[in-house]
């Protein structure tokens, strides 16, 4: 097979949408090695220097033009005789030709229709009719996580029949045994306490730090942070940590095998957001045998699976209460840890790949 996929989130984002991109090409070209994977987007970066060196995996400039990646894209793969167009982050071209072509479109989450706190009324009102025109015209859509199909059923309005779920992993790195040595290197670096709370995802209202921060008032349980800071929320922040005398250390510039080493060295990570399309950071601490605290809501029960704790994200008491629980605890971490790292198998390299296989091969 010859596969299309609208590559911008592979060349442009570092996070998120960029590594979900990235990671599934890279399975996909290294299980399946037959298929052509063609990326197209309107310019190469870094970004996408490591995928562009596999073999089968080739860069396409989409035509230039007017809002090319809209109406160019789908025709420019159709004239490179692909077999399959897959939108990676919930879009699909809305141009094609009479060419045949499949359509495939992976839609994360739908938290502009959840929370529309969190978005501009105008934000809102073009991610849905984009998410709608794009899971009308595709023949195929992947969801996430079985709380994205809900959603995408729920809200677009789209049959569950054309809805398949194929969860997401996360990068390599975090799968990799580090040593002793370079462990230290990254403690050394980066000044961590010997023992710790991890915390990663941006700084922002949905993430749900500030309950945190509450939960660990006059605790003496360091905390480290890790991600891009909203300046409004975060001054919040600062305020809740000095109100509560909290000890917390903000990190930035962290490469990705330097934030696997971080995970590794945390006693604990807690992630309680108020609602996710997946959580890959819970996936990203169960591979590296860090015990994961996180909500009770959204998908996250998905990720963590049985073994992680999880809390009311509304009650500080509540998240507390869990934090020392497992932080007085060592033989209770470990072994939440271990069973963990059994749980995460699913959403190993290989499993992914094939299950992604299956849906392009049901449309061919």
């Amino acid at each position: 097979m010859k596969i299309a996929y609208d590559a911008k989130r592979i060349f442009s984002s570092w996070s998120g949408l960029g590594n979900y991109s990235r990671d599934l090409v890279r399975v996909l070209s290294t299980y399946f090695p037959d298929n052509q994977y063609l990326l197209f987007n309107k310019k190469k970066s870094e970004r996408g220097e490591a995928i562009l060196k596999l073999p089968n995996v080739t860069f396409v400039q989409t035509t230039k033009g007017t809002l090319s990646r809209q109406l160019k894209t789908g025709i420019d793969a159709q004239n490179n005789d692909a077999d399959i167009f897959h939108g990676l982050s919930g879009e699909l071209p809305l141009r094609w030709n009479k060419k045949p072509i499949k359509k495939v479109v992976t839609i994360h989450d739908l938290i502009f229709e959840r929370y529309p706190e969190y978005y501009t009324w105008i934000d809102r009102k073009i991610h849905f009719w984009k998410f709608k025109k794009a899971a009308q015209s595709a023949d195929k859509i992947i969801a996430i996580s079985e709380q994205t199909k809900k959603d995408i059923i729920h809200y677009l309005k789209a049959p569950e029949s054309k809805i398949e779920v194929v969860y997401q992993g996360c990068h390599a790195s975090f799968k990799v045994k580090q040593s002793q040595e370079i462990l230290t290197q990254i403690k050394e670096k980066f000044n961590l306490p010997d023992k710790f709370l991890l915390n990663v995802g941006t700084i922002e209202p949905r993430k749900n730090l500030l309950n945190i921060i509450k939960a660990l008032k006059a605790s003496k349980i360091p905390l480290v942070v890790v991600g891009a800071k909203k300046p409004k929320y975060f001054k919040l922040i600062e305020k809740e940590i000095k109100n509560g005398k909290v000890e917390v250390q903000f990190l930035s510039g962290v490469s990705m095998e330097e934030l696997a080493g971080i995970y590794k060295l945390a006693e604990i990570f807690i992630y309680p957001s108020f609602f996710e399309g997946f959580g890959i950071p819970v996936i990203e601490a169960l591979f590296s045998e860090t015990v994961v605290i996180t909500s009770n809501t959204s998908c996250l029960p998905e990720a963590g699976g049985p073994d992680s704790v999880y809390v009311n994200t509304e009650s500080a008491e509540d998240i507390r209460a869990k934090i020392l629980f497992l932080w007085n605890n060592e033989s209770e971490r470990k072994r939440r840890a271990e069973k963990g790292l059994q749980f995460v198998q699913k959403f190993n390299d290989e499993t992914i790949a094939d299950e992604m296989m299956k849906v392009y091969q049901s449309l061919v």
